[in-house]
């Protein structure tokens, strides 16, 4: 992971190498593929959201008062409809006063060029950081389509959660982003001739919404 560059980090822990292997299995049945979903992007959630900032808020506990801390910034969940639906239950998990976004992308089969079919950004944008969520990096198209429009609606602080992403995916994205930081669960071997992750997760959308 280290060589392919510095903007990924991969989450090591270990109960994110064991979800994942369980993840890839092509016998696994959609409920325990959404579970297992949402506890992988429950670890991602707490790996990509590490350097929240924070403020300083008064709690009264049963013996007395303090002072605590509380997130400062207006945070929000960008999935990329519909594979990445899939991992904001585990993102909301982590953190419940998330907004929810969505972005319709996806990659034209023949062309690899990403296609918007969806988004519903208001005119100003209400939220400090974002975090889109996108669970396979393969070429990078549609991650790099995404992460543009949030730009567009003016985020600065962005961040691109996966669950497996391609040397190539992070390369093609980088070159266009270089200040996002990509958390991924793994870094797998490369495409295969249909641009798809291997080994990859399968079509993460079918599995999860049990329609392959």
């Amino acid at each position: 992971p280290e060589s392919c560059n510095m903007v990924v980090k991969v989450c090591s822990h270990p109960l994110m190498r064991h979800k994942l292997s369980f993840l890839r299995d092509k016998s696994v049945k959609p409920k325990e593929f959404r579970e297992l979903a949402k506890e992988i992007s429950t670890l991602l959630a707490y790996e990509a959201m590490a350097d929240l900032p924070l403020e300083s808020m008064p709690v009264s506990t049963p013996y007395g008062d303090t002072m605590g801390e509380q997130v400062s910034h207006q945070v929000a969940l960008i999935p990329v409809i519909r594979s990445g639906l899939g991992m904001v239950d585990g993102f909301i998990y982590a953190y419940p006063n998330a907004q929810v976004w969505h972005v319709g992308m996806y990659r034209d089969p023949k062309t690899l060029v990403p296609v918007e079919y969806y988004n519903r950004f208001t005119n100003e944008t209400i939220c400090q950081t974002a975090y889109v969520l996108d669970p396979t990096l393969s070429c990078g198209s549609v991650a790099r389509a995404t992460v543009g429009l949030v730009k567009q609606w003016g985020v600065t602080n962005i961040k691109l959660a996966t669950f497996v992403a391609s040397p190539e995916g992070i390369a093609n994205f980088e070159e266009e982003f270089p200040d996002v930081t990509i958390i991924a669960g793994a870094i797998d071997e490369g495409l295969n001739a249909e641009s798809m992750v291997i080994p990859g997760l399968g079509d993460v959308g079918s599995r999860f919404f049990g329609t392959q």
